[in-house]
């Protein structure tokens, strides 16, 4: 009986607060019996009806946490699945191949879905195979699911196909919920020429120019010289055979390290790219 009585242990606490006006009596006594229940009962129980309590909180804030992290998926092929959930309802899938698309909405360890559409590009045939699963997955249906972001560095999302199978999903936290905010975006022409510089250590920096656009998408500025790049642009790649105009999410960074950058680079989307001569 003991695990039931820890398992209702904070709903127990809210009850007492209640009656405090209706019944001073009744929560002292009730408060003396708690360490004599206390010394009942084993370490395990204990630690079980926290892990319940925490479980529960984490599902009825799912719609919360979900949009905080990228949730991905590895099945062994050079691509994982990525899911992202936001805050407007969308949820999108990364799959290797073609890009997938619904609505979701939570409610009860239940994720809702609509249908799913996508784009249509042909991939090779263990790629195509994996954007079937994911469609399959997520296609307008009542998935049960269950959240783990016990460690808020590593969450875990299982979801449950129609087969009964269990899928866990690896969650990684948004930029957004990284660094504590929201970014301001920059476009970066890069160099295909990287040149040695001195930061912290010695590194091979980019060159980059600062672009600016109107609102109607045109060019209205591009620095006349390259700068020397000291800082890491996450998730991109350069290429000495392509000079890019890239989109980049700037965030502030709160409390810096003393031989840290105030700000942190992520690459969002190319928006041009151009093959430079002597390239092909």
């Amino acid at each position: 009986m003991y695990p039931y009585f820890f398992a209702i242990y904070p709903l127990l606490l809210f009850e007492l607060y209640i009656l405090h006006y209706k019944s001073m009596k009744l929560k002292f006594i009730v408060l003396a019996l708690l360490p004599l229940t206390f010394a009942a009962c084993q370490s395990s129980d204990i630690q079980r009806a926290g892990d319940l309590a925490m479980a529960t909180i984490q599902q009825k804030n799912a719609d919360q946490i979900l949009p905080a992290y990228y949730w991905e998926l590895n099945r062994g092929l050079e691509r994982p699945i990525v899911l992202s959930f936001d805050a407007q309802g969308r949820l999108s899938a990364v799959t290797g191949c073609n890009g997938l698309g619904t609505t979701w909405s939570v409610k009860n360890s239940i994720i809702t879905t609509s249908e799913v559409v996508g784009t249509e590009m042909a991939c090779d045939a263990a790629l195509m195979e994996q954007e079937r699963f994911v469609s399959q997955l997520l296609q307008k249906r009542d998935i049960p699911f269950t959240l783990n972001a016990t460690d808020p560095n590593k969450p875990t999302l299982t979801l449950m196909a129609a087969n009964g199978q269990a899928y866990e999903f690896i969650g990684k936290m948004t930029p957004e919920t990284k660094y504590q905010g929201q970014a301001e975006t920059i476009f970066l022409e890069i160099s295909p020429d990287t040149k040695q510089c001195t930061g912290v250590t010695q590194q091979s920096c980019l060159q980059v120019k600062e672009v600016k656009y109107d609102q109607n998408g045109l060019k209205t500025q591009v620095d006349k010289d390259w700068t020397l790049f000291y800082d890491q642009i996450e998730g991109f790649q350069h290429s000495p055979n392509e000079r890019q105009i890239i989109r980049v999410k700037r965030f502030e960074i709160k409390h810096p390290a003393a031989d840290q950058s105030k700000y942190a680079y992520i690459f969002d989307m190319a928006v041009e790219r151009k093959i430079v001569k002597g390239a092909l």
